[in-house]
């Protein structure tokens, strides 16, 4: 999912093709349209994300096989109208097929343009050890002569609980990080300098039911729409899921960032003493 001038661009797992959505989120909005791609690979795409520098898009696919049982992502690149320009690695080394890099979004520093990947699981591992939250990791990668090189690696406040993470988002300094199974939404601040989170910022839980139940499940990207607003879109329920879901999922929700808690008396940070958890509208 990315925001653009007013409309959202939406990939998909299973399909090459783009969608546009009109802010109004109406299925008979005249400017909604499917940008049909019919190069590069079909399947398998996790994010997208637009470099303003050089009006290119780029659509993130997780993990391909590089031989000799090496796993990266990869990057497909699209000129500002979509048309395809080609394709290049993101050079991480991945320990599986179905465990990479789960989102991109694109930031700029020095006149220069970066990629931020950021790791399905914590520590960048799959299975259990996958899971086990406090160790969230975004790869930063320039574009080299043959691949997107790495030039660093932001580790994610340890105070951010998630089990696993599916999108990421960049404007300015502000980063914003969900989470599909933890169902929750970290925001935070990198650093002027340096490849670093600037504080531990604050999560916050998206909506629950009455009985405080996860209903949105299957959040999969997030992008900024203003300081206070952000776009949300979510994947399909799998089986093994709670049907409270269902309602929720393959769908597009614009969530407004409620203020951060006012700040105990005996709190020196700007860190709510609850780590910032908070419900959002």
């Amino acid at each position: 999912m990315l925001a653009k001038d007013g409309l959202f661009y939406v990939i998909f797992d299973n399909l090459p093709h783009i969608a546009r959505i009109g802010p109004e989120l109406s299925p008979v909005a005249a400017v909604n349209h499917v940008i049909k791609q019919h190069e590069g690979n079909d399947s398998g795409f996790e994010d997208i994300a637009y470099d303003s520098l050089h009006g290119r898009f780029y659509v993130l696919i997780e993990s391909l096989d590089r031989g000799h049982g090496k796993f990266m992502a990869m990057v497909q690149e699209y000129d500002a109208s979509f048309r395809y320009l080609g394709q290049a690695w993101l050079d991480f080394p991945l320990d599986r097929p179905n465990k990479g890099l789960e989102g991109l979004t694109c930031v700029h520093r020095q006149g220069r343009t970066y990629l931020l990947g950021l790791c399905e699981g914590n520590r960048c591992k799959g299975g259990e050890e996958g899971r086990v939250p406090g160790g969230g990791r975004v790869h930063v990668f320039r574009r080299g002569p043959r691949h997107w090189e790495r030039a660093g690696k932001i580790h994610l406040p340890e105070t951010v609980l998630f089990e696993d993470y599916s999108g990421i988002a960049v404007t300015g300094d502000r980063i914003a990080v969900i989470s599909q199974a933890s169902s929750e939404l970290w925001l935070g601040d990198l650093a002027p300098s340096g490849w670093e989170a600037a504080g531990a910022g604050a999560s916050y839980a998206l909506p629950r039911d009455a009985d405080g139940s996860i209903v949105y499940g299957t959040a999969e990207g997030v992008s900024w729409i203003q300081p206070d607003q952000v776009v949300v879109v979510s994947d399909k329920t799998k089986p093994a899921q709670d049907p409270r879901c269902r309602a929720k999922d393959q769908s597009i929700h614009i969530f407004r960032i409620p203020r951060p808690p006012r700040e105990p008396p005996h709190q020196a940070s700007g860190v709510p003493a609850d780590r910032g958890s908070s419900a959002m509208r």
